[in-house]
């Protein structure tokens, strides 16, 4: 009988740490990063260019990441269309979360008993690239949440969505940012894409690292022409 209150006191106090652990590294998100920098400041490397780095390391590839930063005035409309089209439809109305895709997504992970949570907002996007792993651990989309709240009441919609294009990755080979997406691709700057391209660009960046814009892939093809 002394045994088992030990150990379920044992287990109450692992409990209490661990709930006392996670509270701080949420509470943590909320004083760090200093989001304030980035209304001025380009970041000079994302915690997942450097986390692309560190996974090419360990798998032996000689890949560096490319990117250029251009200001949002010197990137194509069509492409910035193409973006919001396929990726966050309610990017200037909405305050960081796209609520009812949050459902939808919550639906689909109680059917299918897995926990993805999907429907990210560029918003969240962009605080995942800049600060956070690729994980879905529950932890990780909590800061990620605390993130994103904090950018859209720091930075204008215009910087979020500038930020967003110069650190989305668009290959599979260390490239980052839409002007180094737009010279390999098409060996043309950002400004001067035209509508196929930009919905071409865009119809690959859920998963930038399978598609290629200039595939043949019928998803490529069927997707861009939807955008």
């Amino acid at each position: 009988m002394a045994k088992k209150k030990k150990k379920s006191r044992f287990y109450k106090k692992a409990l209490l740490i661990i709930f006392l652990i996670i509270a701080g590294i949420i509470a943590f998100q909320f004083v760090y990063p200093n989001i304030s920098v980035l209304k001025k400041e380009n970041p000079k490397k994302t915690a997942f260019m450097k986390y692309r780095e560190e996974e090419w390391a360990r798998d032996g590839k000689k890949y560096r990441i490319t990117q250029k930063w251009v200001p949002l005035s010197s990137i194509s409309p069509y492409l910035i269309k193409a973006v919001l089209i396929g990726e966050d439809d309610k990017f200037w109305s909405h305050e960081g979360f796209d609520y009812e895709a949050i459902q939808k997504a919550v639906e689909k992970d109680v059917k299918a008993k897995k926990f993805k949570l999907g429907a990210s907002t560029i918003s969240q996007q962009l605080a995942k690239n800049l600060f956070l792993s690729p994980s879905k651990s529950p932890v990780r989309k909590i800061r990620e949440a605390i993130i994103t709240w904090r950018m859209e009441k720091t930075l204008s919609k215009k910087r979020i969505l500038e930020l967003y294009l110069n650190v989305a990755e668009w290959g599979d080979k260390g490239i980052f940012g839409i002007e180094a997406a737009a010279r390999h691709y098409y060996n043309k700057p950002a400004s001067a894409l035209g509508h196929e391209e930009a919905s071409r660009l865009a119809a690959v960046l859920p998963n930038p690292r399978k598609f290629n814009p200039l595939s043949d892939s019928r998803y490529v093809a069927n997707r861009s022409r939807l955008i």
